[in-house]
């Protein structure tokens, strides 16, 4: 077992560079790859069963004593990304599937790697949490509403369909982790170390899966996808720290915020337009499954040496 918690570490550690890798290797590389497109559902679900198995009460409990903060962050994740994907999808000039495939990855909730880069960053880990488990347990009812009114001008979309499918792969395996979690504590806290080694190596093989299918996409639209993705990642950011800032937020939520809005759960993203749109709509999911894991930590980075100096004043103000 300590075997597998150092693997662990490391995987989550270097988690970019092998995200990166494997997208390297399945782009040139494609055949052994190719089947795995029908196991991307699966696999997010591990992902999120394994997210269920490292919730508590306690992480919900910040959503009924201090909501506004974590209204504030979901509301703004759920306004802003869709329609900042919508412009850059007008702005670049995207194709069709390309298009609606932004929009997705501005659709989706947050992506639990959001809770890492928050911690690294000294941003308030208990919102960050908390926004994650909210924008996920809404993602039924907004992920499709959204897509259904910005994304039906490009693609047939099917509200119902994609409602059931968010249930399936991600609310259902989230439910079965808590659920495990009550009945056996001991064992779950004993091997939560692990689960980190299970959702990188199938978040890597969902990434394989995907680039394989879209080598010709990506030679062709390689650059102009990306920009896509960066954009919409580094506005998001910036933006999710702006309302933050107008709403008189401390300096530790208002990083929480920011992080949180700018980063989706790709995977999810990628397991939906494979289902419900074909493989290309996945590729700006994917990209944003590497780019995220660039840009997070080179931001928490950067925060993590600058002292949050307010902290003290609010907390003082708080309990006066």
């Amino acid at each position: 077992m300590k075997l597998l918690e150092n693997i662990s570490i490391i995987a989550g550690k270097y988690f970019a560079v092998w995200v990166i890798g494997v997208a390297a290797v399945a782009f040139f590389i494609p055949d052994p790859f190719i089947g795995l497109g029908s196991y991307i559902a699966i696999l997010l679900g591990v992902v999120m069963f394994g997210m269920g198995l490292t919730l508590t009460p306690v992480d919900f409990k910040l959503i009924a004593k201090k909501p506004v903060p974590v209204i504030i962050g979901v509301t703004t994740q759920y306004v802003i990304m869709p329609l900042v994907a919508l412009s850059i999808a007008y702005l670049l000039g995207l194709p069709t599937e390309l298009a609606a495939g932004l929009v997705l990855l501005g659709s989706v909730p947050g992506g639990t790697a959001s809770n890492v880069m928050v911690y690294l960053a000294k941003g308030n880990l208990a919102l960050s949490v908390a926004m994650t488990s909210l924008s996920t347990m809404l993602a039924p009812i907004l992920t499709p509403l959204i897509l259904l009114g910005l994304a039906g001008q490009w693609l047939p979309i099917d509200p119902v369909a994609m409602f059931i499918s968010i249930i399936q792969i991600i609310i259902i395996p989230i439910m079965l982790g808590v659920f495990i979690r009550k009945i056996f504590p001991t064992t779950v806290e004993r091997s939560t170390s692990v689960v980190p080694l299970i959702s990188v190596v199938a978040i890597m093989v969902i990434v394989a899966a995907v680039v394989s299918a879209n080598v010709e996409s990506i030679t062709t639209s390689g650059v102009l996808i990306f920009s896509a993705v960066m954009l919409h990642n580094l506005i998001g950011l910036g933006l999710g720290y702006f309302v933050a800032l107008l709403m008189n937020l401390e300096e530790s939520k208002r990083r929480a915020i920011s992080i949180e809005v700018g980063m989706q759960n790709s995977g999810l993203g990628v397991a939906l337009a494979a289902a419900h749109f074909g493989p290309l709509a996945a590729l700006p999911n994917v990209i944003a499954a590497v780019w995220h894991n660039i840009s997070g930590p080179i931001l928490a980075t950067f925060w993590s040496k600058k002292k949050i100096y307010q902290e003290q004043y609010y907390q003082l103000k708080e309990t006066s």
